[in-house]
């Protein structure tokens, strides 16, 4: 089961929540088929300066505060395009992993469990407002997986994840498998479909690689290392996760 890191990388629960709150803020779903879609059977809690309050009550304020899209944002360091310009904001958001931003504010996943997501507002000041991410189109991120998983492919094999990891060769063998429903509003392409799925596995192959192998000393260059040969493999994904947890009707 991928760990709340997984699901960070893979865009959730962040990347849901801006794809189906944009979804009922343009009228393509209801707002309970929105809201049940974000929350699923787990409490969602939001946290700011006055308090704590369901994020149904958050997701119903968002018209009333002028909200039309929100973007998820999946902020590293060295790397916080797409969120506005509050270094409070970007060093809450890198700490995160991920981030919800409108144009009045910004959602922070704080914790998640089995049974509850906590989450943290942040209101902005006005005017901040953030630059879109950069978005490619489907087909030219999804070819930009093919050419990352390829040149990532001896990085793997050298860190000899099979042994310590059995479950990465079916990871990376069922990359072009049928594409598995991500959670994405039904009006969505199914190459995005596709495309997050693909990212989704590859995002726990990321996890395990950059993970110490069971009883294996590692030392802080070789992991600088490590880290350095799989970048391209990693901004990838974040650049199609994004993209697609991002992606709007034409």
């Amino acid at each position: 089961m991928p760990d709340l890191r997984t699901r960070r990388a893979a865009g959730d629960p962040a990347g849901r929540l801006a794809a189906w709150a944009t979804a009922w803020l343009g009228g393509r779903v209801p707002y309970d088929d929105a809201l049940e879609a974000v929350t699923g059977d787990r409490a969602h809690v939001v946290s700011d300066a006055d308090g704590a309050r369901p994020l149904g009550e958050v997701l119903t304020s968002l018209r009333g505060r002028g909200e039309r899209r929100l973007r998820l944002v999946l902020p590293v360091p060295g790397d916080v395009h797409g969120l506005p310009p509050v270094p409070a904001v970007a060093a809450a958001a890198v700490e995160a992993g991920q981030a919800v931003v409108g144009d009045t504010l910004v959602l922070l996943p704080a914790s998640a469990t089995s049974e509850t997501v906590l989450w943290t507002q942040l209101d902005l000041p006005a005017g901040a407002f953030a630059p879109p991410p950069v978005e490619g189109t489907l087909r030219s991120l999804s070819g930009r997986l093919d050419l990352a998983v390829g040149d990532a492919a001896r990085t793997l094999a050298g860190l000899d994840l099979a042994r310590w990891h059995p479950e990465v060769p079916a990871l990376l063998a069922g990359l072009s498998a049928q594409a598995e429903d991500p959670g994405l509003p039904p009006d969505t392409d199914p190459v995005a479909v596709s495309v997050l799925t693909r990212a989704r596995r590859l995002a726990t192959v990321l996890d395990l690689a950059l993970a110490d192998s069971p009883g294996g000393a590692v030392t802080a260059a070789q992991m600088a290392a490590r880290e350095h040969a799989l970048r391209p493999l990693s901004d990838a994904v974040r650049e199609a996760t994004t993209a697609v947890w991002n992606w709007l009707p034409r």
